[in-house]
């Protein structure tokens, strides 16, 4: 999902060491045994989950299987159908009850949700509107018998008691369920409708009773669906059917079935010519969308049906008023996927969606090519009401998005295609997994798309570091629904983010981060990851121990400040050498960069590794030098979140 990000930076440092000054200073807040413990990465190995971050040698993950057919109610806005749902059961257990999502029910009037937000519109539920699942009936099909089964709802989950266990190492069960919901209007939390002078679009998520993961961590994972944190989520493969007007056009999540059936003759010849196409080549023009020809039936009804492999969920959207292109997209094996775009005619601007495919292919190759090739055939751009929301294969982007905001919600939108739908961390507990882990990826593809059109550069850490460290802000590791909600973009996207581009550049360097990061998805595409999982893996693969950097980051709200205090000559002659003291104000530590100005105006750098501060505070580094100093700073490209810059150099007073 995409909110407003702080603007993040790069740096670069590693090596050196010396004894600690002895100089007095005043008292820092520092405690290196508190930074520094050498306990706090320490877990054991288990079956499971190795102690190098990967999975162990006996790793399950539990499977669900769909084949949803709905009907979209036009008139009444009302999504009607049936899910059947095929749970496979690898753990080591057996499993008396299943537990579901039921994530409408956040919209109806009296959920936990809304009763916390206090107003509907804090959880994008329209005034006065009371939505969420009626649930027909629920039946199961176990050893060949096909019966209906007791179920309890409470709030956004549903759980199933059953007459026997689904039996664990591979046990399966079917499951049936009737259902009807409401659509929300507007944009209501990552999904919604519009009307536009050609008809309402519709964009469609959380659309079915979905499985709730059943894990090695903590059996299931039953959080509520309040509105900030967002899903987890099962793997499987899905086929659905949408029966709409004919005169709708529907995209969706993974591969369309049935072209030849939902298109004309004339636009799967186009769609045939973008699928070998690097420009982008319109399937339907805005010229076309009023003409009663660009549909293949022009009365009555028609079902489109798509199929999703290996994938966590899909979502769809739906309008007579699509305008679409598509292009081809290059993927690193020589295979390749379509890029494609759905949006209204007054989106159709070179300034806005005329843009949209080019910049959804661009995005896609990028983090194919860094990260881990793209899995779906199909990647949807749908423009809407919706500001920016992200589905395996498909996401909905704000229709008046235009140039770099367009490019922005675009490259985010479809970052997420790696985290989380290929890497299936655990968004409702920890959303730095995926918009922390997806803003950083998305500075890089800045700077890469079209020779860096929308780089917006090296912004300075020094003017960022307040905005990042506010007094009252949570830590990282903090549940979405119990960060304040001011905080949300801060500690979830922007300083999350910003602690992968510091790790990169700064601790590690671009080519062990980049390879112990492309690992860590390698190992963990299409599974279920922990924090832990990723700690250790770049850990593992990096060779560092980054026990300090996790704790001061990721677990506390700590803030840094770091000090040149004094340049002294040995036996006060510059020629036999000098001592520069640097000093911690705050509680954070890292590596750090020097430059040393001497009377002769020649410079040189030094870089200094986190290891300095393993002892206090207090660091004094000695200079083999023969020239008298005339400045000393710290951090001179402003790479670090230092919120008191001020103290950051030495100069010689004549």
């Amino acid at each position: 999902m995409k909110l407003l990000l702080l603007p993040l930076l790069a740096a670069t440092m590693t090596y050196a060491q010396t004894p600690a000054s002895d100089t007095t200073q005043t008292p820092s807040p520092y405690n290196q045994h508190e930074l520094f413990n050498p306990l706090f990465n320490y877990t054991l190995l288990t079956n499971t989950r190795s102690g190098t971050g990967a999975p162990g040698p006996a790793y399950w993950q539990n499977a669900a299987n769909y084949n949803i057919n709905v009907r979209l109610d036009e008139l009444t806005d009302i999504i009607s159908g049936d899910v059947q749902i095929e749970y496979i059961n690898n753990s080591p257990d057996q499993l008396p009850f299943l537990w579901l999502q039921l994530d409408q029910n956040l919209f109806n009037k009296d959920s936990r949700g809304a009763l916390i937000a206090g107003d509907a519109l804090a959880v994008g539920r329209p005034m006065g509107f009371d939505g969420g699942y009626k649930i027909k009936s629920v039946m199961v099909e176990q050893g060949g018998k096909k019966v209906a089964v007791k179920f309890e709802i409470s709030d956004t989950r549903l759980q199933i008691r059953l007459g026997q266990p689904v039996m664990p190492k591979g046990g399966k069960i079917k499951v049936f369920i009737n259902y009807e919901f409401k659509i929300p209007g507007g944009s209501a939390l990552r999904m919604g409708m519009m009307d536009t002078p050609n008809g309402r679009i519709y964009e469609v998520a959380q659309w079915y009773p979905r499985m709730c993961v059943y894990d090695d961590i903590e059996g299931w994972n039953v959080l509520p669906y309040l509105g900030s944190g967002e899903f987890y989520l099962e793997y499987g493969d899905l086929e659905y059917s949408v029966d709409v007007p004919a005169s709708f056009i529907v995209v969706g999540s993974g591969e369309l079935l049935n072209p030849n059936e939902v298109y004309t003759a004339e636009q799967n010849r186009r769609l045939k010519a973008a699928a070998a196409s690097d420009k982008t080549v319109l399937i339907r023009s805005k010229d076309e969308v009023t003409r009663p020809d660009s549909r293949p039936k022009k009365d009555g009804r028609q079902t489109w049906r798509f199929r999703c492999k290996n994938a966590r969920d899909v979502a769809w959207g739906a309008s007579k008023a699509f305008v679409i292109d598509a292009a081809r997209i290059n993927l690193p094996s020589g295979k390749k996927a379509l890029a494609m775009s759905a949006y209204p005619m007054e989106s159709a601007q070179d300034s806005m969606w005329n843009r949209a495919t080019e910049y959804t292919k661009g995005a896609i190759e990028f983090y194919s090519q860094y990260l881990f090739e793209y899995s779906y055939p199909v990647a949807v751009n749908v423009a809407g009401p919706e500001y920016g929301m992200e589905y395996p294969g498909l996401v909905f982007c704000y229709h008046r998005a235009k140039k770099g905001s367009l490019w922005g919600v675009t490259s985010h939108e479809f970052g997420h295609n790696w985290f989380p739908m290929i890497v299936g961390s655990d968004e409702r507990k920890f959303p730095w997994m995926d918009e922390g882990f997806n803003t950083f990826i998305n500075i890089l593809a800045d700077k890469a798309f079209n020779n860096g059109e929308y780089d917006s550069g090296k912004p300075d850490f020094h003017d960022a570091a307040a905005d990042l460290f506010p007094d009252d802000a949570d830590p990282i590791m903090t549940i979405p629904d119990v960060m304040q909600s001011r905080y949300l973009g801060l500690e979830a996207y922007s300083k999350p983010g910003l602690g992968l581009y510091l790790l990169r550049n700064t601790v590690l360097g671009p080519e062990r981060f980049d390879y112990a990061f492309q690992v860590y998805v390698q190992r963990w595409a299409f599974k279920h990851p922990t924090p832990f999982d990723f700690f250790k893996t770049l850990e593992d693969a990096a060779g560092e121990d980054l026990g300090w950097f996790w704790k001061e980051w990721f677990y506390e709200t700590w803030k840094f400040d770091v000090g040149v205090d004094g340049v002294t000559y040995n036996d006060d002659d510059p020629a036999k050498g000098a001592q520069i003291a640097f000093q911690l104000h705050q509680k954070m530590a890292f590596p750090l960069e020097i430059e040393i100005i001497y009377a002769d105006n020649t410079k040189e750098r030094r870089k200094l590794p986190v290891e300095i501060w393993q002892r206090g505070a207090e660091w004094t580094m000695h200079l083999h030098s023969t020239k008298a100093i005339r400045k000393v700073v710290t951090d001179p490209d402003h790479l670090l979140p230092d919120i008191n810059p001020k103290n950051n150099s030495w100069k010689d007073q004549p």
